[in-house]
């Protein structure tokens, strides 16, 4: 069976490597398993979907290598600024204006390094005129948030509160708007996310921790009570809590969720937190924004 597509290309130097790696990280894609072996290293970056397409007749105008977003102009933005803190400009970049194709999207195409091109696009209409459901945006300026994070297995928590520094800061979230507060364990959770969540001072709160199945007997009884604890603060307050606890069953699993081979699920309670701070103000102002 067919498990995935990769596309391989030698980057011509270490500086060469470097930039294009740093490029595709200040994009947001999820960084994938790579390597550094004796004579050789590589980076990997995953998506979501990928699509291997045969074309009859008239090729797109495009680069080689695709990738579909959901938001054009953030995407463009962003390279806008990774070029200028990279010393470069569009003209330089050979960086296009965002432009309407034939087949109903907008598309712009961008070469961060010399004999790299990527084309970035979106749909026009990629609802195909189903109704618009109103959904969070996943930027975080102007919130506040506090992130709550369990001493106990340290080894793993760490991970996940790197996690969730990186999607705030990623996402337009200023360092000195984050509050971040050590409880002993995941037990203590609730208690400090309802204290902070009835002073008022944050729009979202993240909490993390992990349990471990044979740490303790009680394992089932913690994590019931650690869950229904934030989800009664977040009912009874009405501020957003993203749950950021992990429940394995051994370390090795916990290590794989918190940045190994399952994605970092620290850095997805935080997307989840911004997600419902930007939706709670909708629904708040009676729209979108």
């Amino acid at each position: 069976m067919i498990k995935g597509v990769s596309f391989l290309r030698p980057a011509g130097n270490a500086a060469s490597y470097d930039k294009l790696t740093s490029f595709f990280a200040a994009l947001g894609f999820e960084p994938g398993k790579g390597w550094d072996e004796q004579g050789s290293r590589g980076a990997s970056f995953l998506a979501p979907l990928g699509n291997l397409e045969f074309v009859e007749g008239a090729m797109p105008s495009t680069a080689e290598i695709l990738v579909e977003v959901t938001s054009l102009d953030a995407i463009y933005q962003t390279i806008e600024s990774w070029l200028r803190a990279h010393g470069g400009d569009a003209a330089s970049a050979r960086l296009t204006p965002i432009a309407e194709t034939h087949w109903r999207s907008h598309l712009f195409t961008v070469e961060p390094e010399p004999g790299f091109a990527f084309s970035f696009w979106s749909w026009t209409d990629p609802l195909k005129g189903k109704p618009v459901a109103l959904e969070g945006d996943l930027s975080a300026k102007g919130m506040k948030f506090a992130i709550i994070v369990a001493r106990w297995n340290a080894v793993i928590t760490d991970r996940l509160l790197e996690g969730s520094f990186d999607a705030l800061l990623r996402s337009g979230a200023r360092r000195e708007e984050i509050q971040m507060v050590r409880v002993p364990g995941a037990w203590e959770i609730p208690a400090a996310a309802r204290t902070i969540a009835n002073a008022g001072q944050v729009d979202a709160i993240i909490t993390l921790g992990c349990l471990l199945r044979g740490e303790t007997a009680h394992y089932e009884a913690i994590y019931t009570e650690v869950a229904r604890g934030i989800g009664q603060s977040q009912q009874e307050t009405g501020i957003p809590h993203s749950f950021g606890v992990l429940t394995c069953e051994t370390l090795e699993q916990a290590l794989n969720r918190a940045g190994i081979k399952a994605g970092n699920k620290g850095f997805e309670a935080a997307v989840a937190a911004i997600e419902m701070v930007s939706l709670r103000r909708k629904l708040g102002q009676g729209g979108p924004a």
